[in-house]
């Protein structure tokens, strides 16, 4: 095999682990409080990320003051991504679960608008229309009724992970922070965060079932810490361009895994509003990539981070580039 398709597989397994998310996390929850699995996943995670800080704190040492700065609110605005995430996810399909948070690609552009110039163009627009009559019949399901709770907890979820990323791109742009220190620093607030809410139900985290456990397993090592390990591994070796592409393809691998694993079903309505919301998210996608290289040129020409970095990948948060198209987070 060679590098290039070495490193397309990697992405495409990223792409395919955030897409099987969803439907963990929706299991998960069906055998525990949602605050519990929050907490187990950053508690987790947490420790696993720990554990390579320490292992290369000899030459590096712990956290700077900018990694802290940067890390506790980034940390909140994570947490409260997955929180309602979490909680849509246990209220909806895997498949609109993982279609509707795709809307971050289009919704990113317009809140990240620091650094750059120029209005944005009118089709990138026309593609946030069709996703926003995406959104409409993914809502529907089986006929036009109340939108369901589910559905807009998803939809308050993109807009939430999208101000986040944009907040990644404020709060690291131009400071020394390294991906690995700063995603420790997150998911430890995290963990602070959800242990008092969780902390009654303890008992039931420890009486938990094999199958849950490995579901809570799956979420905090596979789903986000060898998640962004790969992928920082893989877009240093590849153009961001093609990195965004590639890991673009969650939604489809999130329908793929509901309906395959999950027993989901696409009506007419759903299955056109899935089809929608991937064509309007690629076409925004490009129109928004094409747009900020014609703003900087030669950006995307380049590997999307330096090849020194790769010592510094991160764990489970949204990398430290600012690009919107590559910095999408799975639930």
């Amino acid at each position: 095999m060679s590098n290039v398709r070495r490193t397309d597989a990697v992405l495409l397994l990223v792409a395919l682990v955030w897409g099987s998310s969803y439907l963990s996390a929706q299991t998960a929850t069906a055998a525990l409080p949602v605050l519990l699995v929050l907490f187990a996943r950053y508690a987790l995670s947490a420790v696993a990320c720990l554990g390579m800080v320490a292992s290369r704190r000899r030459g590096s040492g712990w956290w700077t003051r900018d990694e802290l700065r940067a890390g506790v609110p980034l940390g909140v605005t994570q947490a409260a991504v997955l929180g309602v995430e979490t909680y849509g996810v246990a209220h909806t399909s895997a498949a609109n679960a993982g279609l509707i948070i795709s809307l971050t690609i289009v919704l990113t552009p317009l809140l990240d608008r620091g650094g750059h110039r120029g209005a944005l163009p009118v089709s990138f627009f026309a593609a946030t229309g069709v996703c926003v009559l995406a959104v409409g019949l993914l809502m529907s399901g089986n006929g036009f009724h109340a939108p369901r709770l589910g559905d807009l907890m998803m939809l308050g979820a993109a807009l939430i992970r999208a101000g986040h990323v944009a907040l990644v791109g404020r709060f690291t742009t131009g400071r020394a922070i390294r991906p690995l220190h700063l995603t420790t620093v997150q998911t430890l607030v995290g963990t602070a965060l959800f242990l008092p809410a969780a902390a009654l139900d303890l008992p039931t985290l420890v009486r938990a079932d094999p199958a849950t456990w490995a579901q809570l397993v799956y979420l905090a090592l596979f789903c986000s810490v060898f998640a962004f390990l790969a992928q920082t591994w893989a877009v240093q070796r590849t153009s961001a361009s093609r990195a965004s592409l590639l890991m673009g393809t969650e939604p489809v691998w999130a329908v793929a895994v509901g309906v395959a694993l999950g027993g989901e079903h696409l009506t007419p309505l759903t299955g056109l509003g899935a089809a929608l919301m991937l064509a309007g998210t690629y076409w925004g996608q490009a129109v928004e990539r094409a747009h900020r290289s014609a703003q900087e040129p030669g950006l995307l020409s380049a590997p999307a981070l330096d090849k020194d970095r790769d010592k510094d990948s991160a764990c489970p948060s949204t990398p430290t580039t600012t690009s919107p198209t590559t910095t999408l987070t799975s639930t």
